[in-house]
């Protein structure tokens, strides 16, 4: 027998999805999870330093509250735990099936299924959900030498707590958002630090501190105080948006605030001119932290930013010299623009999401694909943010998606797909308010496809996107309803 809803995934998104339908009064959700816990990206980086670079109290469920987050920004491990919390008082963790990755899912039109292999079976189901995430397949730089390295070496995101890295000589390869957090924590223990950077990030101060008791008291205590600092710090994120996707020569703001940060922490001018980027500001992700730049001054730490040429049995090898280490760490980022990789999805007619896609990844409002019907993405294309906190956007998505299961419920379909038209204009539309964002301002990014699209972000204000998925529009979709069969 078909389960009504299958999910992909067990993070926020995952998680989240199941808790709306539940409340929606679907209860037959499924959640195949590849490995042995939930959490997504907060089970995967472990990585000493890993926390969120948005507010604890905004990095949360609205309809879940935590009160007693230990700081303004949550730490890896307490993100984990609560999404265990959410999953266990929701009653969704006995609907997770662990160790169980999905290999391929073909859409059966005669049956309105979806028929979904995985390492552990096949199932079939109504409605199936991807939430999979955009930050979930680790890149490895495609260096020369890079397999005959004779020591430890793993990406941010596999960290090898079996590996000590006390008193030994480290390479980390990268400078984004991960190696910000690697960096001050190994150069406490490290003998030397080798950062090898291809680019410089903008890194601006992260205000964190621990939240005192008399606070996480009145959280708990006055009613609205949780909300009223959640909706304070939406409304400073949210304001932002304006030098990202509208006038993006706002950033030059908050550029000079970065040159003031960098000059405070950074006294030798050659280092500080070697951490000055050479793009506008915000073209790449803007990084959070207090300590990195710090930890930079230290005397066992060196920032290399010739290129590496190739790696070899003992070390790292530049055109002009070699470094001998004892183990690299890859803070090299993920494989962004591949959403559904490497799952095979095959649609209406056998068509296959890879060949839709082939232009790049395309869905009405990030979540709906044309010809792969009753098939719904949660963080899909056109839905990542610069500034403000991906929860917020999952929550929308949750209501729109909970919105199509409803309708394919209470009007008798067998399955809902967007029009192609539909699709189109709305992939148009984000391509052209593309323009005129700071991400098209001539940098190579992590939200950019190898022919030079942005495909990962949305090019408006989170309350726009809000309104916009309020509910599914029955004009934007062909339908088929259980009796035509």
């Amino acid at each position: 027998m078909a389960h009504s809803v299958v999910i992909i995934g067990s993070g926020f998104g995952g998680i989240g999805m199941a808790i709306r339908l539940r409340e929606a009064g679907v209860h037959d959700v499924v959640i195949l999870e590849k490995a042995a816990d939930l959490g997504g990206t907060w089970r995967d980086n472990t990585y000493p330093g890993a926390a969120c670079d948005v507010p604890s109290h905004l990095y949360s469920f609205s309809f879940e509250r935590k009160t007693d987050w230990s700081r303004r920004f949550p730490p890896q491990p307490e993100i984990l735990e609560y999404l265990r919390h959410c999953a266990r008082k929701h009653g969704v963790l006995d609907r997770i099936r662990f160790g169980t990755e999905v290999t391929e899912a073909r859409f059966d039109e005669d049956a309105a299924l979806w028929r979904v292999s995985t390492t552990a079976g096949e199932l079939d189901a109504r409605v199936l959900i991807s939430a999979c995430g955009q930050l979930n397949r680790p890149e490895l730089p495609p260096i020369e030498g890079r397999e005959s390295f004779a020591g430890p070496a793993f990406h941010s995101s596999r960290w090898d707590h079996g590996t000590d890295l006390r008193g030994k000589r480290v390479a980390v390869i990268g400078t984004g958002a991960s190696a910000i957090q690697i960096v001050p924590e190994i150069a406490k223990e490290a003998a030397e630090l080798r950062l090898f950077q291809r680019s410089a990030p903008y890194v601006i101060d992260k205000p964190d501190r621990p939240y005192r008791a008399w606070e996480r008291a009145v959280l708990r205590a006055v009613p609205g105080a949780y909300e009223l600092s959640r909706a304070r710090i939406y409304t400073t994120f949210e304001a932002r948006a304006l030098g990202f996707i509208r006038y993006p020569r706002l950033m030059g703001l908050l550029e000079r605030g970065f040159h003031r940060h960098l000059a405070e922490q950074v006294g030798d001018p050659g280092l500080r001119a070697d951490l000055v980027p050479g793009y506008r500001m915000g073209c790449k992700r803007i990084l959070l932290s207090g300590d990195y730049y710090p930890a930079l001054n230290r005397p066992n730490v060196d920032l290399v930013t010739d290129p590496i040429e190739r790696i070899t049995a003992t070390g790292i090898a530049t055109a002009d010299r070699a470094y001998e280490v004892d183990a690299i760490v890859y803070a090299t980022g993920f494989r962004s623009t591949e959403f559904l990789s490497p799952m095979k999805i095959a649609g209406r007619g056998g068509r296959e999401l890879n060949e839709a896609w082939r232009d790049g990844a395309q869905a009405h409002l990030g979540i709906t694909v044309s010809g792969f019907p009753n098939l719904f993405l949660l963080y899909g294309p056109y839905t990542n943010l610069g500034h403000n906190s991906i929860i917020y956007m999952l929550e929308s998505q949750f209501r729109y998606v909970a919105g199509c299961v409803r309708a394919l419920r209470d009007a008798g379909l067998d399955w809902i797909d967007v029009k192609p038209d539909v699709q189109d204009a709305f992939t148009r539309e984000m391509r052209e308010r593309m323009r005129a964002t700071v991400w098209e301002a001539g940098c190579k990014s992590w939200y950019m496809t190898a022919d030079g699209k942005v495909v990962n972000n949305w090019p408006g204000y989170t309350f726009a996107y809000r309104r916009a998925t309020r509910r599914p529009d029955p004009r934007h979709f062909r339908a088929r309803h259980a009796t035509a069969r």
